[in-house]
């Protein structure tokens, strides 16, 4: 006998959220539908309707979350006894270890691009780019340019974006991360 189908009082949105997680993960945006995700679940589509008004919208729940889980993680490497210098060293190598330790979930944060989707990962990232922009600033010892921030994002996201898929986590990089977070630390000290 097979299993019984979840109704929709059965069917929450954490099941949803996650099934479509794994499919996101290894199809590209397009590729899945509340059909697929459906059937997976062994439900109906009209049933995963009842949560959620659309794909985009499932999307965006699994990017909030990713956004969340990084923004936790450089505000876990703000805090502490160390001195800015180190904190600073810290909330770069947590940035890197986060994408090297969650690339596929990197990559739909930061380097997939789908019309249908693009405004809400962008607004979350601009979100979560505010928080790390906010995190360096107060942990320079001197006054920064907008500039100066933009760039160091820029050079942290690059330095992931080169390595993923290359290495299978951050522990297969980490000499590479402290030297890359240390050349940062070092740009941003000795700037003109």
């Amino acid at each position: 006998m097979s299993p019984r189908k979840p109704s929709t009082k059965d069917l929450t949105k954490e099941m949803i959220i996650n099934e479509a997680h794994k499919q996101f993960i290894t199809k590209d945006f397009q590729q899945i539908s509340m059909r697929s995700i459906a059937k997976e679940l062994g439900c109906s589509h009209g049933a995963i309707y009842y949560h959620f008004k659309n794909k985009a919208e499932i999307f965006y729940a699994i990017l909030s979350d990713y956004f969340s889980e990084l923004n936790n993680t450089l505000n876990e490497n703000m805090d502490g006894p160390e001195d800015h210098n180190t904190k600073l060293l810290n909330v770069f190598v947590g940035f890197m270890a986060f994408g090297l330790n969650n690339q596929s979930q990197y990559e739909l944060m930061f380097i997939m691009r789908d019309r249908e989707i693009d405004g809400l990962s962008q607004e979350a990232a601009n979100l979560s780019y505010e928080e790390f922009a906010q995190s360096v600033r107060s942990l320079s010892k001197t006054e920064l340019l907008i500039s100066d921030i933009h760039s160091t994002f820029i050079a942290l996201h690059g330095f992931v974006a080169h390595y993923r898929h290359y290495v299978k986590n951050y522990e297969e990089a980490k000499e590479a991360v402290d030297v890359h977070a240390k050349f940062l630390i070092k740009a941003l000290t000795f700037r003109e």
